[in-house]
């Protein structure tokens, strides 16, 4: 069998995730058209009967200035020496720069086999897909140049043909059916990212991170901010639990902040709904049952942002967008895990979070 892995780099937003989520026929990578949306190597294996192909989606090429960004040029690095073939995207639609000029000269160190890729040929006149070609085909030494749209699938056949003829033979790396390795608990952490960088702008996407910190099977009629306190451990000077937090907690989401001055029981008996003198209970005994049995998914994560004015964007006006990440998040995450969840999101400030290794170990460590 022909078996390889193939790395998927080029600049930020140029189409790399879409591409690996087309390639596979499955959602594998999030999307977002805010730069940097991919802060590690995303693995996706895609097993034919001419062979299988390990496709590593990167982070974009781009110069580090914090800590962060010096991680995700780590992961490119590591990709670009271990890969059988290298996929150099770019955006058709974009004119060639400084950013261009950088991808080039890390490139012009390696010697694997080096594809380049016109994305997004859908959009372009075909002769500025020709003034493309004849600029780039003698800046380096690529195997193929071809012109796909990795959104519509044009040329993604192609692509894959000519992968086939450039891998090695040997032994399949991964099982039929595998088709990544990504811990469910990270994935999860995208999903809640990926919502979040819909609803936000300026530099938000590169100030925000997303921790899941608790996942647990509950049961329906369990509390779930009320246990969430319950096991929190303890503060410490420099830990998570002391840092500036807002928590937004509820099974249907709508939004609720925690009151103060006002117990939590006293809360949740003002929630319910009054009833009349006389009233019974809504539901036969059996019923109550029933539903004291079924279990949700309770899943506690963290939103990190470095300043206060950050936090109160991704929260918005009365709650409404931590509201809306989170329903927009929990159904997909329903759908992932067939089953009802309680998605409890906070929200801390972290100053410099980006360059803190302890909060960057955390947020790998879901890996």
């Amino acid at each position: 069998m022909k078996v390889g892995t193939v790395a998927l780099i080029g600049r930020p937003n140029v189409g790399k995730s879409t591409l690996l989520n087309s390639l596979l026929g499955k959602k594998v990578a999030i999307i977002s058209d805010k730069p940097q949306t991919t802060r590690i190597s995303i693995l996706g294996v895609k097993t034919t009967e001419k062979g299988q192909i390990v496709f590593v989606d990167n982070p974009g090429i781009h110069k580090p200035l914090h800590t962060l960004n010096k991680r995700m040029m780590s992961f490119v690095y590591a990709a670009l020496e271990t890969s059988d073939l290298i996929c150099l995207l770019i955006d058709a639609t974009e004119r060639f720069g400084h950013g261009d000029e950088f991808v080039i000269e890390t490139l012009r160190k390696v010697t694997t086999p080096l594809f380049l890729l016109i994305n997004k040929v859908d959009i372009v006149k075909k002769e500025n897909i020709l003034l493309i070609i004849d600029k780039y085909k003698d800046l380096l030494d690529f195997k193929e140049i071809i012109p796909i749209s990795a959104l519509r699938g044009t040329n993604l056949e192609v692509l894959e043909k000519e992968i086939y003829a450039h891998l090695p033979e040997g032994e399949q790396l991964y099982d039929d059916e595998t088709v990544t390795q990504l811990p469910l608990r990270f994935q999860l952490a995208e999903i809640i990212r990926e919502k979040l960088l819909r609803r936000v702008e300026k530099e938000l996407p590169f100030v925000t991170a997303v921790l899941v910190e608790r996942m647990e099977e509950r049961g329906a009629g369990e509390p779930a901010g009320t246990e969430a306190e319950k096991t929190a451990a303890p503060e410490k000077p420099g830990s998570l639990n002391s840092i500036s937090e807002l928590s937004i907690v509820s099974p249907n989401f709508a939004s609720k902040t925690k009151e103060p001055g006002i117990k939590q029981e006293e809360q949740a008996r003002n929630s319910r709904p009054a009833r009349l003198a006389g009233q019974t209970s809504p539901r036969p005994a059996e019923t109550r049952k029933k539903k004291q049995r079924r279990k949700v998914t309770y899943i506690g994560a963290t939103i990190f942002v470095e300043r206060d004015n950050h936090r109160k964007i991704v929260i918005g006006r009365r709650g409404h967008v931590i509201k809306m990440i989170g329903i927009e998040a929990r159904r997909e995450i329903e759908q992932i895990l067939d089953r009802k969840v309680f998605l409890d999101l906070k929200v801390k400030v972290r100053e410099k979070w980006r360059d803190s290794p302890d909060i960057l170990d955390l947020i790998e460590g879901q890996r």
